[in-house]
């Protein structure tokens, strides 16, 4: 990749990225609102971020990991339940994690509590279009064989965890 320096002076390939709350991008499905706030696409494939409020007890995402790209999470406020590997432990406001490539994560909010996160992705993967396509899922308005086989485009392979069905299966 060709960087040149845009008009701020500097050299990364990308302008600086200002995503205005009331101007953000919202998808929705039945349990949580996500605010898209930087795309591959406008960060020179450096990174994807989007902020996500889950209702209490709103189930996050299933089972899952990615080849390419390190997840992070950032608790704004409430509790998060998360799947690193083989264990289930629970995010509070504060809490920061780092989910390297390959190995298998879920999430959802703490039984009883919403959750408030922000996420970020590095490297990048257009996961807009993912969460866009998630959203016409959980609302009935797109085939759920979309999510399947667009596992390689947006480097998301769904995996069996016998952990975290247990935990989700545990839930009041």
């Amino acid at each position: 990749m060709t960087t040149t320096q845009n008009e701020t002076g500097n050299s990364s390939g990308f302008a600086p990225v200002l995503t205005r709350a009331t101007e953000a991008e919202t998808t929705r499905d039945p349990s949580s609102v996500m605010t898209l706030l930087a795309d591959s696409a406008n960060t020179g494939g450096r990174l994807t971020s989007y902020r996500s409020t889950f209702a209490e007890g709103a189930v996050g995402a299933p089972a899952h990991l990615h080849t390419e790209a390190s997840e992070m999470f950032y608790v704004i406020d409430g509790a998060l339940q998360v799947l690193v590997g083989e264990e289930v432990t629970v995010l509070l406001a504060g809490d920061f994690l780092l989910v390297p490539p390959n190995t298998p994560h879920a999430f959802a909010a703490a039984p009883g509590a919403t959750a408030d996160v922000l996420f970020v992705f590095t490297p990048g993967a257009g996961r807009f279009d993912y969460l866009r396509l998630l959203g016409r899922v959980m609302r009935g308005e797109a085939d759920p064989r979309e999510i399947k086989d667009s596992s390689e485009r947006f480097d998301n392979h769904y995996v069996d965890s016998p952990v975290w069905r247990e935990a989700l299966a545990a839930r009041p």
